[in-house]
């Protein structure tokens, strides 16, 4: 019979060890987990992505509802634990559920530290540690125009960024004379300000808030040197409190955290804890890392495995903040005995600190650029004898490749990727068990370097230690597919070339190995013929994936979705209407608004997908497509009051001049009707922001998991130089881009001064238009071709 295992916390700590727990053994615990926020487990460190506008909620979840689900798992959501009685090991909920367990978790994390202080209970005064937080300050941002942040350390200055990117003018308030003490020496700190401020954060140091004042809501802030400040928004960033009342009050042993010992065990044996709320040996942590370490090690435990236990953590930070590539770990300051190895490049904005001891680093900051912090926070772990290391490149040794001789005298328990937690001996073995030989292929199967990606150089270096004379660097570099060793513009440059036409004449003429092709270079080709010949080349269909074919998307149980064009989200309500018959005539399962503001159709059965399609005799909303998916948009000035311009009609006009046309990868497109941003725009691919004298246009932004923020392109007066802009801009993509490759990974590869110096010059963006208007045309041609004849077509694809 299965041990009943119940967790008291849903957050990122406990639920890693619950993973952790299920790799080890799947049918040793029936699960229950229980957690006050009404949502499944997500990433909290990426609040601030979210805030910023870089990245949605529902791609900040770590693990979805189906997740619970297909582990067997039972999850109480928006539920608070009210008692634990462990002699009779029960646990009651506010609403009053009576819970057995035969182990208990305790992962209850932490709460924010909330200043006693007058006015501190005022509406408009928050802490940003949940997504309810989160989405409080988005919406005060829309209301409110000033805020102030308590506190200069790290979740206060993404809070202040993510407020400033919301249209918000903001102080940073700060008690100390530098920011971000803990993790920065004054000259790291003092540089991180100045990169701050011409962003537009404003600072007050060495301010001490006494109280906040309003009467209802909050109108501003007072200091104790007399000075005040007006405001209409307070968010609270000075630190946080272990949520330990539950423990104490069941007579377990608590300081400040609740104290456990080595395998993460409590006072009462059955009881375990570990995350924010836990002290081990007189130390508690916040950072994701060594919450991590910890979830492994009560893993190993509680399943029966041996283990060393947990012998605390050194601390290190490896952030974006705001922008500002900065690592640091172990000491921040030189003590008694020590040196310190500086690099100060004011003219690069690079700073860079290394504290040694006795021949050991000890001590590492890091600022402008971090890409030595892995490195050299391994070498601080493993107290490195640094006497072989030259200081003049930070402790490189001299005449030897410094990447492959570190990972060579790495253990196997070394963290190389710190954002997934994957060690070296992770990424070996499953080099030598996968047969793996790129960086690519490796970052797919462990997921090191999946996130922000700076560990790249690192696996690249383990690679050629693992493989030796066979580890080929170049095999990674973009090219068509394993049938061919031409590149993409070596493809593109002999089908010019030779006037090749068909995609098998380019792979007979060009040498592929395979004849038939792969599925790799199959759509690539179709993709590249079209896009080079739009009048004369028949698209094939069949080299097309699935989703595209059978224009709707794949869901996991075989089942597809299908999502009609809805410009703008706007609808009528006839189209409803019909929407709702179809839907009900062809018993589909779920009706659903999507998140680019369309009805979508979900669990259509395959035989029925043309027939709804010919039914709806609606335009596709290309949600499957590599083309324009949407553009998102706000009101604008038709009913909004900071509207400047008419950014739904801008829009849909966008999206009905874009929509259609094949493009490397998706792409998605906003326009946001004032600078406060609405619609999110600076993390799309194209996006317009309205203003009092017209229309900034920016591209190349990305809001999935590398993240990256718009290029400035221009301003322009009229709606008509935006669409002709945006159209330019789509077709110099189309024409440069390698299939498969997303706006952002493009502008990084082409420049970002190359691309605006090209749409700048009116004479190639004329042409541009004209090229990409005359593949426009092809493509309307088509789709009215396909809507005639839908049926006939499902039967081609059927065969």
């Amino acid at each position: 019979m299965k041990r009943k295992l119940l967790m008291i916390g849903n957050g990122m700590a406990g639920v890693r060890c619950i993973e952790e727990i299920l790799k080890r053994n799947k049918s040793l615990f029936e699960i229950t987990i229980i957690g006050d926020e009404p949502y499944p487990n997500y990433n909290r460190i990426m609040l601030s992505n979210v805030l910023q506008g870089k990245t949605t909620f529902d791609e900040i979840n770590i693990n979805d509802w189906n997740w619970y689900i297909e582990n067997q798992i039972t999850l109480l959501t928006n539920e608070k634990v009210t008692k634990i009685s462990p002699a009779e090991k029960i646990v009651e909920t506010e609403k009053g559920k009576m819970l057995l367990y035969d182990e208990l978790i305790l992962a209850t994390g932490s709460s924010a530290f909330i200043l006693p202080i007058p006015g501190n209970n005022l509406q408009g005064v928050i802490d940003f540690r949940t997504i309810q937080d989160t989405e409080l300050m988005i919406d005060y941002a829309k209301k409110y125009k000033k805020a102030v942040v308590i506190g200069g350390g790290l979740l206060g200055l993404e809070a202040a960024r993510g407020l400033i990117d919301r249209g918000m003018e903001v102080h940073v308030v700060h008690l100390l004379p530098t920011l971000m003490e803990q993790q920065l020496d004054a000259t790291a700190a003092k540089m991180l300000k100045k990169d701050l401020e011409a962003q537009g954060m404003n600072f007050l140091m060495e301010k001490q808030t006494i109280s906040i004042n309003g009467t209802n809501r909050v109108e501003g802030i007072s200091f104790s040197d007399g000075t005040s400040l007006e405001c209409d928004l307070v968010v609270m960033a000075v630190g946080i409190r272990p949520n330990i009342s539950l423990a104490k009050e069941a007579g377990i042993d608590a300081n400040r955290a609740i104290i456990v010992n080595d395998i993460m065990q409590t006072s009462e044996p059955s009881i375990y804890a570990v995350g924010e709320c836990a002290e081990h040996n007189g130390t508690t942590y916040g950072l994701v890392a060594p919450l991590y370490e910890q979830g492994i090690v009560l893993a190993e435990h509680i399943t029966g495995n041996s283990t060393k236990g947990y012998k605390g953590s050194i601390l290190s930070t490896q952030l974006k903040v705001s922008g500002c590539d900065l690592f640091s770990g172990g000491l921040i300051h030189e003590g008694e005995d020590m040196q310190a190895i500086i690099v100060n490049d004011q003219f690069a904005g690079l700073y860079k600190k290394v504290i040694v001891k006795d021949e050991k680093v000890v001590g590492i900051v890091l600022y402008g650029d971090a890409s030595d912090g892995n490195r050299l926070f391994n070498m601080l772990k493993n107290e490195t004898n640094i006497k072989e290391y030259t200081s003049a490149s930070i402790l490189h040794k001299s005449g030897e490749d410094a990447g492959e001789a570190f990972v060579l005298s790495m253990s196997a328990n070394d963290t190389v990727c710190g954002c997934n937690g994957v060690t070296k001996g992770t990424i070996v073995q499953s080099i030598l068990e996968q047969e793996l030989t790129t960086f690519e292929h490796v970052k797919n199967c462990t997921k090191a370097g999946a996130s922000c990606g700076k560990c790249k150089g690192m696996v690249e270096s383990i690679l050629a230690a693992t493989l030796g004379d066979t580890f080929d660097p170049n095999a990674a570099k973009p090219g068509m597919c394993g049938c061919t060793a031409l590149s993409r513009d070596e493809v593109i440059n002999e089908i010019e070339e030779k006037g090749l036409q068909t995609p098998r004449e380019v792979r007979i003429v060009l040498g592929f190995e395979n004849e038939e092709g792969c599925s790799k270079c199959r759509p690539a080709l179709n993709y590249y013929l079209r896009m080079m010949y739009p009048n004369d080349y028949q698209d094939d269909k069949s080299s097309r994936f699935v989703n595209e074919r059978m224009e709707g998307n794949i869901q996991n149980d075989g089942s597809f979705s299908i999502v009609p064009r809805m410009y703008g989200g706007v609808t009528t309500g006839d189209e409803l209407i019909k929407l709702g018959e179809v839907a009900n005539k062809f018993n589909v399962p779920l009706v659903k608004v999507t998140g680019a503001s369309r009805v979508g159709l979900y669990g259509v059965k395959k035989e029925d997908v043309p027939k709804i399609w010919k039914e709806l005799g609606m335009r596709s909303g290309y949600a499957y497509s590599k083309s324009l998916r949407n553009v998102k948009s706000c009101v604008g000035n038709r009913f909004c009051r900071f509207g400047t311009q008419d950014s739904l009609g801008l829009g849909i006009e966008l999206e009905k001049a874009i929509e259609m046309v094949d493009t490397p990868h998706k792409m998605k497109m906003g326009v946001t009707g004032c600078p406060r941003n609405c619609a999110e725009v600076l993390t799309k691919d194209f996006g317009v922001i309205c203003v009092e004298n017209g229309f900034q246009l920016y591209f190349g932004g990305n809001g999935g998991t590398a993240v990256r923020e718009c290029d400035l392109l221009t301003t322009v007066t009229t709606e008509e130089e935006v669409v002709h802009m945006a159209k330019a801009y789509v077709q110099y993509y189309r024409e440069t881009g390698i299939y498969g490759e997303r706006t952002a990974p493009w502008v990084e590869r082409t420049g970002v001064e190359v691309i605006k110096e090209v749409l700048l010059n009116k004479e190639l963006e004329n042409a541009l238009v004209e090229k990409f208007n005359q593949a426009k045309s092809t493509y309307e041609e088509a789709w009215s071709q396909a809507l005639k004849n839908q049926l006939d077509l499902y039967e081609v694809i059927r065969k």
